[in-house]
């Protein structure tokens, strides 16, 4: 990484560190203990933050979609065999048969997993789809039909990472909902995919699967190439550049959301601290730049916690990078000010108390009690595992089956019902100067 790049990310890094830190750290403590002055600095800068910070490498990225746009296969090639790891003589479309293949290949217990897991987010999905995606009609005033219709999107791009880690548990999460909506033609990309994922796909039916990754598969999915198709939305996790080509293709082609480094929040009174300290670790894994935060009104949880955490991510180098540099564990007076704060900080995980739940305002998703792991929701028990980062909880939940559809007004208003609405209609108009308006409402009225 460019040195400038590493300043700038190590800036952001200390902006969340916290000053002031009430209690003081020893050598090998993996989390700090917060209040005062050092937990107001740290809930200052975490209620500011944003996504990601994509200045450094947007300029790289930008060159990269326009070649994609302007080249197609030829750049997208060039790219995926450079960074991606696909051969030169590869396809960039992985052969039904492979998909099948990997399946067939694949551990009968890894496959119960995969079934199991996709039964449960399918099962979740359809849920959503009975309450939310219901068409209806109703006479508002006599005369007049309002309702919805509800469509699906024609065709999405599902984005899988690859690197640090495969995730087949990303395909079971963007692929399900998007079946359950609708979707005709569901596109996966990912570069230089497991067995596993393949076998997640397979399992799914996904006919399209493309070997690559980064801001060329996001480019080639929102333009299209003479391999892969062009769609209508992307969506998926993915790391910065992918998070830049995402946020540089949003008015060509819609997205989900953008997304950054996992978060997670637990808040404990007097919880098991080898539950909290293991969900801590569990999500602190995913990356170096992972903010995990524990709020308690205990010294002695916070203290058995920080102390819990140290041991667990002795072997775990990216968990114990993440908890030393970005974790905290914050003191509060009262359970519904620990709430208070999560609110403001708004998490992608939250863990709180089930007695606790009507306090929470701002979260992508949240576990209720000690045994709710947050691994769960990474992979078994239904809800989407992508999530808003970066304070996005304030404004939209988890993916769901609503970001894969259009819900579209309809209207009907007959002879009787323009009676009723074109004169009110025609002020309204009149008072805009839109006379061509005014007019339509006048000729049906009539005519009536």
């Amino acid at each position: 990484m460019p040195a400038k790049s590493m300043r700038n990310r190590n800036r952001n890094r200390n902006n969340v560190r916290g000053k002031g830190s009430a209690v003081t750290r020893n050598k090998n403590d993996a989390m700090r203990i917060l209040e005062g002055a050092g937990q107001a600095h740290l809930l200052t800068a975490l209620a500011a933050r944003g996504a990601t910070d994509l200045a450094d490498i947007e300029p790289t990225i930008r060159r990269v979609v326009a070649d994609v746009r302007r080249n197609g296969d030829r750049a997208v090639l060039r790219y995926a065999t450079r960074w991606d790891g696909l051969a030169k003589d590869e396809p960039l479309r992985v052969p039904e048969d492979d998909l099948h293949q990997a399946w067939e290949k694949t551990d009968p217990e890894l496959q119960h997993a995969i079934e199991h897991a996709a039964g449960n987010i399918r099962r979740y999905a359809e849920w959503q789809a009975a309450g939310a995606l219901k068409e209806w009609h109703r006479e508002i005033e006599p005369g007049v039909d309002v309702g919805q219709l509800v469509r699906p999107l024609e065709s999405v791009g599902c984005y899988v990472p690859g690197g640090r880690y495969p995730l087949p548990s990303t395909v079971l999460m963007t692929v399900i909902p998007a079946q359950v909506a609708g979707v005709k033609q569901i596109r996966l990309a990912s570069p230089h995919p497991s067995q596993a994922t393949l076998a997640a796909a397979a399992f799914l039916g996904v006919h399209e699967f493309y070997r690559v990754g980064g801001a060329q598969a996001i480019a080639a999915l929102a333009y299209g190439t003479e391999q892969i198709p062009r769609v209508d939305k992307i969506v998926g996790p993915g790391n910065r550049y992918v998070t830049a080509a995402k946020k540089m293709v949003a008015f060509d082609c819609a997205i989900e959301f953008l997304a950054g480094p996992t978060e997670a929040v637990i808040i404990s009174a007097n919880g098991d601290p080898i539950c909290i300290a293991s969900d801590l670790v569990a999500q602190a894994e995913h990356d170096p730049d992972a903010l995990c935060i524990f709020i308690t009104t205990s010294r002695e949880l916070a203290k058995n916690v920080q102390n819990e955490v140290a041991k667990r991510t002795r072997g775990n180098l990216i968990a114990a990078q993440s908890l030393s540099l970005r974790g905290a564990i914050l003191l509060t007076s009262t359970l519904q000010l620990a709430a208070g704060i999560s609110n403001l900080i708004a998490p992608e995980h939250l863990t709180v108390p089930a007695a606790l739940v009507g306090e929470v305002q701002n979260a992508g998703a949240v576990f209720l009690d000690e045994f709710t792991p947050q691994a769960a929701g990474d992979y078994v028990s239904g809800p989407n595992h992508v999530l808003p980062t970066g304070a996005m909880a304030r404004v939209r939940g988890g993916l769901s089956v609503l970001d894969f559809v259009r819900i579209i007004g309809c209207q009907q208003i007959s002879r009787a019902g323009i009676q009723r609405v074109a004169p009110p209609g025609i002020v309204l108009a009149t008072a805009e100067g839109l006379k061509g308006h005014a007019e339509a409402f006048r000729v049906r009225g009539s005519r009536a």
